[in-house]
């Protein structure tokens, strides 16, 4: 649900800020710098709620800084109660249709910040049994940003919310990894040709490509797994550029222990607050790895289209799942699209990390204004990776079938079978052959028995599909 939905009185409050009044509808839990942000930033049309892990993640950062101001004494109980209990129905999903300002802003991201700050306020004035907008009781900034900066609060909001997704995304990428791994097993009998330089090569099995999917993707988990956790380093309690000032000494390790509890996550406290505050190499280092995945996604995705090209004039030796008609002109074609979406979500977010990489060189002394867009850019690559991978999995490769016999055919009929003879007839003698082959059109296997190059059981032998796609003893005598 968003704002278009809402059905609204027409009754408004007025609110202020040091740049004059204006007129807010009476419904809406948000507030005048809020609404300075919907007239300032129509940017992406990519809406904060777009993005429920970090609406969750920031209720979680005024939840975690109110029970350390709560235990400070430096707040009052009922108030602070009122905020935590706002907070946590934020957590449980309401609300969400309130956090309205787009994903791409100037200010650091001060237009989120306040976005949470002033739902939580009117939510919990409503639960101090007072209207929306009097503030005196419950304020936006004086309460639920008490003891915070945008600067500690939006990154460690960040870092969870992220922290958080990767976890999905994570476990999108070891069901697409079992998917292969079991297209693996079944065309473990399959044989067929590798190529290098898209020529004939040498012999292998389609069970042992697809199970070298599976294990390049495998490789992703653990880099994803050591590279995520550099998100459990927060800055709660740098306030402005990570001095501190307007907190408490205590406030620290307290609101760090909240969060920690509050979110099930280990996060610490950073070791150096002003550098926690300006750097945003973390951010930089997982879209890195992100990208990595998208790449080798985007290769195999190659391979697939490939490997399913025809049917009659390409390679062939693979069915993708027919989804939808693949031409308005041409009957009875059928394109590789799901292939073809996952190379394009690759390629965004090669995009998004050039875009990460630029707006965290753009830093400049105690601050790093840009993260806004490395925060957008880095929850769609991670969106719409998940998404793709779901897709690739559920509507690609568990119905991949082979097409057996072809690829046998294909084998038979190559002339890079010559490489499995190289041992007994040396280089020379098997360049010969091939190139008699290629000028003839003859099977390489019929030359060497015309020509009485080998005997016909150890040209059996030694051609035989299981002995050319492994390493084995070679007996010369």
């Amino acid at each position: 649900m968003d704002l278009r939905n809402l059905k609204l009185s027409g009754k408004t409050r007025k609110e202020k800020d040091l740049l004059g009044e204006r007129e807010i509808p009476i419904e809406h839990y948000f507030g005048i710098q809020t609404q300075r942000a919907l007239e300032n930033f129509s940017i992406s049309r990519t809406k904060l709620y777009h993005y429920p892990q970090f609406v969750v993640a920031l209720a979680d950062v005024k939840e975690g800084a109110t029970l350390a101001n709560r235990d400070l004494k430096l707040m009052d109980e009922d108030i602070a109660n009122a905020i935590i209990e706002a907070c946590q129905e934020i957590k449980e999903g309401k609300l969400h249709q309130y956090f309205v300002v787009d994903m791409i802003q100037g200010g650091a991201g001060t237009s989120t910040n306040m976005n949470i700050n002033e739902v939580v306020a009117n939510r919990a004035l409503e639960i101090l049994g007072y209207e929306k907008g009097d503030y005196i009781h419950c304020h936006p900034n004086n309460h639920v940003n008490l003891s915070q900066s945008t600067n500690d609060a939006y990154p460690s909001a960040m870092k969870i919310a992220l922290y958080r997704h990767i976890g999905d995304l994570m476990k999108s990428l070891e069901k697409l990894v079992e998917a292969f791994r079991e297209k693996g097993k079944e065309f473990s009998q399959v044989i067929k040709m590798g190529r290098t330089q898209l020529q004939d090569a040498v012999p292998m099995t389609l069970g042992q490509e697809f199970e070298a999917f599976a294990y390049t993707l495998n490789e992703e988990v653990q880099r994803i797994k050591q590279n995520r956790d550099l998100f459990l380093e927060i800055n709660m309690g740098a306030t402005a550029i990570g001095t501190g000032i307007n907190s408490d000494p205590d406030y620290t390790p307290l609101v760090t222990r909240h969060l920690a509890q509050i979110t099930q996550i280990p996060l610490r406290e950073a070791p150096n607050m002003i550098e926690a505050t300006s750097d945003t190499g973390v951010f930089v280092m997982n879209s890195s790895t992100v990208k990595r995945l998208a790449i080798k996604l985007s290769k195999i995705s190659n391979d697939l289209r490939l490997l399913s090209s025809g049917p009659r004039t390409g390679l062939n030796e693979i069915n993708l799942p027919p989804m939808q008609p693949g031409s308005s002109i041409m009957p009875g074609k059928v394109n590789p699209v799901i292939p073809e979406v996952v190379n394009q979500i690759a390629y965004r977010v090669v995009g998004n990390d050039l875009t990460i990489t630029m707006a965290s060189e753009a830093g400049q002394l105690q601050l790093n204004v840009m993260e806004p867009i490395i925060a957008f850019s880095l929850l769609e690559s991670i969106d719409i990776l998940i998404n793709g991978m779901d897709t690739l999995r559920e509507k690609c490769i568990v119905g991949i079938t082979a097409n057996e016999e072809h690829c046998k055919e294909m084998v038979m009929n190559s002339i890079g079978l010559v490489t499995a003879l190289n041992p007994y007839l040396g280089y020379e003698n098997s360049s010969k052959i091939a190139k008699e082959a290629m000028l003839t059109g003859k099977k390489i296997y019929n030359i060497i028995l015309d020509q009485g190059l080998m005997d016909k059981d150890l040209l059996d032998e030694v051609l035989k599909p299981e002995n050319m796609i492994k390493p084995r003893k070679i007996n010369l005598n």
